[in-house]
């Protein structure tokens, strides 16, 4: 989605049409006019990254007729309607149809930039949830957000692809801040249940009763749909699982004992479960928070989400992603850190992994605005520099190795993957820097 959302106007008047459009622009909201609906239906599809203004009548088809044959294709895109004097009754009637809403001729410009501003807020709205929507039904989406290249990475993304095809429970575990949710979520998206709903449930922040609701009803919310009640494969996905009560330990076994006694030899389970342990119950097995026949059948497959500390070079790349994210967000220069930052960064023992690193490279980009030396200033304030048992004991050339692919992955995304202003910037030979790239798995055509 483009970072700026348009206004389609549509008029049949060429004076209204250039009227609103140069005072929108002056607002700063990019548009795009038509003179007739035909014209402008041709060009206007069902993720429309804008909003639509169009007088309500115009020759040939007006713009009742056009809300209608837009709302056909997408409910959602906001359509603001110009109506004449004596047009209020039509007005009306459009806003029942699905207008966002109607401004009745002469208007006042600052009152329309207004209503449009809003309107384009809540496409953007919409337009997000749509793409969030398509992320966590997109396996190949939600493997690349598993970023890094370390070895434990790697094993991860093959761990999940073997385990989404199967239809056995999955126990998820690992510290916190590791990702197991996003896990969870790439395990369903890359099987044979992509695009089946995910119900997620959290145990932690349900009782005894709202979990037997949850899983056989009846429910008391019309939008709220008992598991038992889905008659399509989906998955249910249980958070902090080692949270669950002796009394709903016994609920979710009848629900799988339930679902084994319909389920034939050979047929695909209705219902999988991905199970996802919290903090490994403040140190304790998950084995011991669970009964014995639960445990073993939530656990027929189970998978670890590896600490930061295991994906070594993986930090920097990481690092590197969210403070470009950052920058972008809050406007500010691409941040750039030292060499012993680098150090600090890779040998720190980040108790809180990735959440932990997130949160650091926020802050450092919020701080760099002011002219601070943000990630010495955090790491040493955090104390996060502290040396790492898993990390301190690597070799002198791993260290320089992830620093030398951080130096060259920030040089090809701030140049747009030009090779040359690489190489002039890194001062390397072109030879050189072919080298490395292939050395370091980067490629050109990711930075375009």
């Amino acid at each position: 989605m483009s970072e700026t959302l348009k206004v389609a106007i549509i008029d049949d008047e060429t004076h209204m049409r250039d009227s609103i459009s140069q005072w929108l622009e002056l607002t700063g909201l990019p548009t795009v006019c038509f003179e007739n609906a035909e014209k402008a239906l041709a060009e206007i599809g069902s993720d429309f990254e804008g909003v639509v203004i169009s007088d309500i009548r115009m020759p040939g088809m007006g713009g009742m007729d056009m809300l209608k044959r837009l709302h056909a294709q997408d409910s959602a895109l906001p359509v603001i309607l110009i109506t004449g004097h004596g047009d209020v009754q039509m007005a009306v009637e459009a806003m029942q149809y699905g207008a966002y809403d109607f401004i009745e001729k002469p208007f006042d410009p600052d009152r329309l930039a207004e209503l449009t501003k809003r309107a384009i807020a809540a496409r953007r709205m919409t337009l997000d949830n749509r793409t969030l929507r398509r992320e966590l039904a997109d396996g190949t989406v939600l493997l690349r957000k598993l970023i890094g290249s370390s070895q434990a990475i790697e094993k991860l993304r093959e761990d999940i692809l073997d385990i989404s095809f199967a239809d056995g429970n999955v126990l998820i575990h690992g510290e916190t801040g590791t990702g197991k949710s996003l896990i969870a979520n790439a395990i369903h998206a890359c099987g044979p249940r992509q695009g089946k709903p995910l119900i997620t449930l959290n145990c932690a922040a349900l009782s005894d009763a709202e979990l037997n609701q949850r899983l056989f009803g009846p429910s008391d919310s019309a939008e709220i749909k008992p598991i038992m009640s889905y008659t399509e494969p989906c998955t249910l996905c249980l958070e902090d699982v080692e949270s669950l009560s002796a009394i709903s330990q016994a609920q979710l076994l009848t629900m799988l004992e339930t679902l084994d006694n319909e389920t034939a030899e050979g047929e695909t389970p209705r219902v999988r479960i991905i199970a996802v342990a919290g903090q490994e119950d403040q140190g304790k097995s998950i084995s011991k928070s669970l009964r014995q026949d639960l445990f073993f059948r939530l656990s027929s497959m189970e998978i670890t989400a590896p600490t930061l500390r295991e994906r070594g070079e993986d930090i920097l790349e990481l690092f590197g992603r969210f403070t470009q994210i950052f920058c972008e967000e809050y406007g500010c220069a691409p941040l750039e850190i030292s060499a012993a930052d680098a150090a600090n960064l890779l040998s720190a023992p980040w108790p809180g992994n990735i959440r932990q690193l997130l949160n650091l490279a926020e802050r450092a980009v919020i701080q760099s605005r002011h002219g601070e030396d943000a990630v010495s200033q955090l790491l040493a304030a955090e104390t996060v520099a502290a040396e790492s048992t898993s990390t301190a004991q690597k070799p002198l050339k791993e260290h320089v190795e992830a620093f030398e692919r951080m130096l060259i992955d920030n040089a090809l995304r701030r140049h747009t993957g030009s090779v040359s202003k690489v190489m002039e910037e890194l001062v390397l030979p072109r030879r050189t820097l072919n080298e490395k790239m292939a050395k370091y798995d980067l490629s050109r055509a990711n930075y375009l």
